[in-house]
C-alpha cells in the first residue's frame, strides 16, 4: 500500500511538472494571465534569502583586514507594483530582513576582544525601477535597480557601552543603491518571480567608541553594508 502511494504521488508529481514545463517552453504555449501585467497597480508578496557583508575603509594601511564571516538571512515582505509604461514599472519592496555577521578583529588574543557578533534586523524600503523585456509565452526576464533604506532595529546606537564593554554599535539608518535581474514566470494562478540583486551601502554605518583611539572604531574611516538579496515573488 505505502508503495503504491508513492507511486501514486511521483506520477502526479511529474505530471505536473511536464504541464509546468509545456505550459512555459513549449513553441505554441497557452498564455496565462494575459492582461495581469497591464493593471495600472497590483500587489504580491515575497519570500527570500540574504547574505549580508560589510565592507571597510581604512584611515591607515593595515597589515590584516578585519575578517567578516557571512551567514544566510531571510526576508519577508511586500510589493506594490505602479505600471508607468508597457516596459517600466515603479516598484515598493518594503520588508522584514534578519542576518547575522560577525567581525574578527586582528591583533587581539582574547575572544571577548576579537569578535564581535553583529545581529542585525531590517525594515528594509526599497524603491525601484523595473524594466520588462518583451514576454515571450509565459516568460518576461527583467532588470530592476534603484535606492533603498533600512532602518536597523538591532543598531545599539543609543547605548552608552562601546566596544571596551563588549558592545558594537551602527547607525539606526543607512542608504544604498541595488541593482539586480529576475524573471516573470506566468502561471495559470499567478505570477512567480524569483530574482537576485546586489545591495551597496553608500553611507557609512558605524557609531565610533567613546575613546577616539579605540583599536575596534579608531582607525576604520568608514564601514558601509553590501548584500546579496535572493527573493521569491508571488503576484
Amino acid at each position: 500500500m505505502k508503495k503504491t502511494v508513492i507511486l501514486i504521488l511521483l506520477v502526479l508529481s511529474t505530471k505536473g511538472y511536464s504541464q509546468f514545463a509545456k505550459s512555459m517552453f513549449s513553441k505554441d504555449p497557452i498564455i496565462n494571465l494575459e492582461n495581469w501585467q497591464k493593471q495600472r497597480l497590483y500587489f504580491g508578496y515575497y519570500l527570500g534569502f540574504n547574505s549580508f557583508d560589510f565592507k571597510f575603509d581604512y584611515k591607515n594601511v593595515v597589515n590584516q583586514d578585519i575578517q567578516v564571516k557571512k551567514t544566510t538571512g531571510f526576508n519577508v515582505g511586500v510589493v506594490a507594483d505602479l505600471r508607468l509604461q508597457e516596459y517600466i514599472n515603479l516598484r515598493f519592496e518594503p520588508g522584514l530582513y534578519y542576518t547575522k555577521r560577525d567581525l574578527y578583529y586582528p591583533n587581539f588574543t582574547a575572544q571577548n576582544d576579537y569578535l564581535r557578533e553583529v545581529n542585525s534586523t531590517y525594515i528594509h524600503f526599497p524603491l525601484l525601477l523595473k524594466f520588462s523585456s518583451l514576454r515571450t509565452g509565459n516568460i518576461r526576464p527583467y532588470l530592476v535597480g534603484g535606492m533603498s533604506t533600512t532602518l536597523n532595529l538591532s543598531s545599539n546606537s543609543k547605548s552608552q557601552d562601546d566596544n571596551s564593554q563588549q558592545k558594537f554599535r551602527v547607525k539606526p539608518w543607512t542608504a544604498a543603491y541595488e541593482m539586480g535581474v529576475g524573471i516573470d514566470f506566468f502561471t495559470e494562478y499567478f505570477i512567480f518571480s524569483p530574482s537576485i540583486r546586489g545591495m551597496f551601502g553608500i553611507t557609512d554605518e558605524l557609531v565610533r567608541d567613546n575613546d577616539p583611539n579605540s583599536p575596534w572604531t579608531g582607525n576604520i574611516d568608514s564601514m558601509k553594508s553590501r548584500a546579496i538579496l535572493i527573493n521569491f515573488t508571488f503576484h
